[in-house]
């Protein structure tokens, strides 16, 4: 029925345009589905909307030039495979409010554009959500506070085998209501019947499964109730609660769940995520939690959803955003070296925020992982400047943390992976592919053999003693920049 919705849609939009437009879906007979699988053979459509129909065999473009899938989420990676592989360089368009986690991973890592319209309708007002445990008073009341305001109710039962048993249920707690019912299992016809009485307002309630997660929209309908919630996905939950408040009145959402002690851990988050995110344009906050919760699916595979379990979630990224930059850059990836390089520096010195400057625990991790994450010394300059304007002026212990990281920056530039110096010495020890000329390596070997020695191909020893931790600090500087010399 969302097809339909949409062919009447781009009818009006190009009514003034000579476009020849038409639908494909179950709710055309088989004549009728012939008639437009030949038009778009013979080229003879400029635009067709359809459902999954577009995918079978027996539909042949004549000159695919644009894919626009809407509702993203309801398809899987198989289906946009088919669809992509109809032709080799067709422009592909996917919306979705709630994007599955694969998809929006691949966004987030640069291999998909992503654009994110977050401004809500004029007048629109975002739904109250209530998680609740499953309590026929609390349904009653819910309904009949919709109904006496003249509004419409949905009411979702996603088992089809009890749904009639549960449409009777609500008919007999509230006798007053004209109760329908629409499922995925009824006949063409007579869905189209329900759906179109419960949109002229021939009934108030509408008990239904997740088949009205992309139906047509129904002003008058702005409480929906959720049976089970606590089986229905975070994408699901959220498509299903936008199918009220369509208009400019008050929405509500119940979602009705069992007892929290018989919800499983992934349950109570998907429950909480939800009912925290009521503002308008929380799909894509949402789609974060669903990322975070089922975590990023395969890049290349079809699983939309969980972890890379090989070799952890974490690595894999960071692989991923190398392999993606390299290829940006022009550069062919390094499948040898597959993550990048991270220097150990260890110069026997106190690098850190000390409590007495910064008491807070969080604000102490977050400015780690932030100066740890600077890939230049204007990074580094910009974070000292940001503690200094927030904190003070900078303690001993932090101006070496900034001065030991600008020194891992050098060193993994360079291909030094370990640095290991103290006041009796210490040692520098050089990656498989390091950018250091070997020439300038053994010069300074033949020049100062009271101090450098070479152990093995890939480890310098220094036997140089410095007792004040700011002269190992310039010693260990002035070192790297000798090394980094090309001749």
């Amino acid at each position: 029925m969302l097809a339909q919705q949409h062919y009447h849609s781009f009818k009006d939009r190009f009514a003034q345009w000579p476009v020849n437009i038409d639908v494909l879906s179950r709710f055309k007979n088989t004549k009728e589905q012939q008639a437009t699988l030949d038009e778009i053979k013979n080229g003879k459509l400029d635009i067709v909307i359809g459902t999954h129909k577009l995918l079978q065999t027996s539909v042949k473009f004549h000159d695919l030039g644009l894919l626009i899938i809407d509702e993203e989420h309801r398809f899987g990676v198989k289906h946009k495979e088919v669809l992509k592989g109809l032709r080799a360089d067709v422009d592909i368009l996917t919306m979705t409010a709630t994007p599955i986690p694969r998809t929006l991973n691949m966004s987030l890592s640069g291999v998909r554009d992503i654009s994110i319209i977050s401004t809500p309708p004029d007048k629109r007002l975002s739904i109250k959500t209530f998680v609740r445990n499953y309590d026929l008073a609390t349904i009653k009341e819910a309904v009949l506070r919709e109904l006496r305001r003249g509004g419409q109710v949905y009411f979702l039962h996603n088992e089809v085998k009890s749904i009639a048993n549960t449409a009777e249920k609500i008919q007999e707690l509230i006798p007053e209501a004209r109760v329908g019912l629409a499922h995925g299992q009824m006949r063409e016809r007579e869905l189209e019947t329900v759906m179109a009485d419960f949109y002229h307002r021939r009934f108030n309630i509408l008990v239904c499964t997740t088949i009205i997660e992309t139906g047509i929209d129904v002003p008058s309908a702005n409480t929906i109730i959720i049976e089970r919630a606590d089986k229905l996905g975070l994408a699901q939950l959220h498509q299903l609660r936008g199918r009220v408040g369509r208009s400019h009145h008050q929405a509500y959402a119940y979602l009705l769940t069992p007892p929290p002690t018989a919800l499983s851990n992934d349950a109570i988050k998907r429950l909480e995520a939800i009912s925290e995110a009521q503002h308008l344009g929380a799909g894509f906050t949402l789609a974060s939690n669903d990322l975070e919760i089922r975590g990023g699916g395969e890049l290349l595979g079809d699983e939309q959803s969980g972890h890379i379990q090989s070799i952890g979630y974490s690595l894999f990224m960071e692989m991923l955003d190398q392999t993606i930059a390299a290829i940006k850059s022009g550069k062919t990836p390094n499948l040898e070296q597959t993550f990048q390089l991270n220097s150990e520096i260890n110069l026997r010195i106190p690098a850190l925020i000390p409590h007495q400057y910064l008491s807070d625990v969080n604000e102490r991790l977050i400015l780690y992982k932030r100066i740890a994450n600077t890939k230049t010394e204007t990074d580094l300059e910009l974070i000292q400047v940001e503690m200094i304007d927030r904190f003070g002026l900078l303690p001993e212990p932090v101006n070496s943390l900034f001065k030991v990281t600008a020194i891992r920056q050098k060193a993994q530039g360079m291909g030094v992976c370990k640095i290991d110096f103290g006041p009796q010495g210490g040692s520098i020890e050089f990656a498989t592919e390091t950018q250091v000329n070997p020439l300038v390596l053994v010069k300074l070997v033949q020049k100062f053999p009271q101090q450098y020695k070479l152990v093995g191909a890939h480890k310098l020893r220094i036997t140089h003693e410095l007792q004040a931790p700011n002269t190992r600090i310039t010693y260990i500087e002035q070192l790297l920049e000798t090394l980094s010399v090309k001749n």
